[in-house]
């Protein structure tokens, strides 16, 4: 029987298809701050602010393409004849668009919500959408207005899928973090819950170790372009 494989992703993967990264010294929390766009509080003191902060997020993902750890991650989802459980941090569809160009339909657990997404704060409606979002934008279900937002899991909000993803980490044979810092909790506490439950391999693979990097049984440190790739063939040569 074949190993299960636990992949969390974060935003160090899709920074080298051009996405801006949050904690980086020019990332996105050195434009903005965090408390005026990324609660529920700064949505209904300020909610042109949280409007424009994620028309342009998703305008700037409109410009950009899954690069190689993406694919290749899409390739291992495939190909390898065991569970893969896909989770990540990021908001993009960069993973979706990478199994799209493989014609292949897998599970992706995106924890902290869709970029590409509205949610009404009133009904609870969820919709896929294309363009801007405004104060203005009305819900097509209670059709009301101003109470359509993005549908982020925002700071002081529990993030999605969670009892799903422990679940899947309880039975994983090996553990894949891929650029993510580990400061964001509950995303940083899975590794932790995975060699818990008696997970043996746990790698971690980023630009450098991260904040929990102790409970890794490996560390791969460079591009996500380059440990990716080379970590998904080295997997399925054991096939």
């Amino acid at each position: 029987m074949s190993a299960h494989i636990f992949i969390l992703t974060g935003a160090g993967i899709s920074k080298e298809s051009g996405l801006d990264t949050f904690r980086d010294a020019d990332g996105i929390w050195s434009k903005y701050k965090i408390e005026n766009v990324c609660t529920p509080d700064a949505f209904l003191r300020d909610p042109d602010l949280v409007h424009e902060f994620y028309n342009g997020r998703r305008q700037q993902l409109s410009g950009v393409v899954p690069n190689d750890a993406h694919h290749a991650i899409a390739r291992l989802q495939r190909d390898w004849p065991g569970q893969v459980t896909l989770v990540t941090q990021n908001i993009d569809d960069l993973h979706n668009r990478a199994l799209a160009a493989l014609g292949v339909h897998a599970p992706i657990i995106q924890m902290h919500g869709k970029l590409l997404e509205s949610l009404c704060a009133d009904c609870g409606r969820v919709e896929i959408i294309a363009g801007d979002l405004s104060v203005d934008s009305v819900c097509p279900q209670c059709q009301r207005a101003g109470c359509v937002r993005p549908n982020i899991v925002w700071f002081g909000e529990m993030p999605y899928h969670m009892n799903e993803i422990y679940a899947a980490v309880e039975v994983a044979d090996i553990f894949i973090a891929i650029g993510t810092s580990g400061t964001v909790y509950p995303a940083a506490g899975l590794v932790h819950a995975a060699r818990s439950a008696g997970c043996k391999r746990a790698i971690e693979l980023n630009l450098e170790k991260s904040e929990v990097n102790q409970y890794f049984t490996e560390h791969r440190t460079g591009p996500a372009t380059q440990l990716v790739p080379a970590l998904v063939q080295e997997l399925l040569s054991t096939l």
